[in-house]
């Protein structure tokens, strides 16, 4: 009964993903970036079932983000000039963020609900944001930071300041969305005992 619970669970938060990041509707474009409220089930599944959903769910996202590169779902201009750069890298680039963004927030939630559950559900949130606009930047500067490109985006600016300028206002925005939206619905499902809370060790 667990067990098919958890697929449940995993496969509408999948669908879910798929539709975000195969519709308009979980993408709003800001210039070379955009908000994505992809992030989202990617958190909620870390809290519904662990370390192992999150990274599952991270890695449909990271595998959604990487064909987005090629025009599939929501089309990504960096995205685009990065796979013509150097296709596998650029998988390497859009892939493993999302993915270590899931198993991490997963940790991140055991940890903190052994204190405080609802507080978790909230903290996994913003760090899921957190996490993955962390790793995706820092990632584009390891992998791409000297090419061309990226150069001119840096316009002689230095990594950090790069990436505060780079990602602005985006980036508050999503930590803010993913807090309130997965804080939310992580109490609700643990309310309505639709998923255990995880046990203290």
């Amino acid at each position: 009964m667990k067990n098919t619970k958890t697929l449940v669970v995993l496969g509408a938060l999948t669908a879910i993903e798929l539709i975000f990041l195969l519709t308009p509707i979980g993408t709003i474009p800001i210039g070379p970036l955009s908000i994505t409220l992809g992030i989202i089930p990617v958190a909620i599944a870390a809290i519904a079932v662990g370390p192992v959903g999150g990274l599952i769910v991270g890695s449909v996202f990271g595998i959604m983000s990487f064909l987005q590169c090629f025009g599939i779902g929501v089309p990504s201009g960096m995205g685009a000039v990065l796979a013509g750069i150097d296709p596998f890298l650029a998988f390497v680039q859009r892939f493993v963020p999302r993915a270590l963004d899931g198993l991490l927030c997963g940790f991140i939630f055991r940890g903190v609900s052994a204190a405080n559950k609802n507080v978790a559900c909230f903290v996994t949130g913003f760090c899921s944001a957190f996490i993955n606009t962390a790793l995706f930047m820092g990632s584009l500067v390891l992998l791409f930071g000297r090419t061309e490109y990226v150069q001119g985006l840096m316009d002689g600016r230095n990594v950090l300041a790069f990436i505060v300028a780079f990602v602005g206002i985006n980036a508050v925005v999503e930590m803010g969305v993913a807090t309130f939206v997965v804080g939310l619905v992580g109490i609700a499902l643990h309310s309505a005992k639709l998923i255990e809370a995880p046990r203290r060790a």
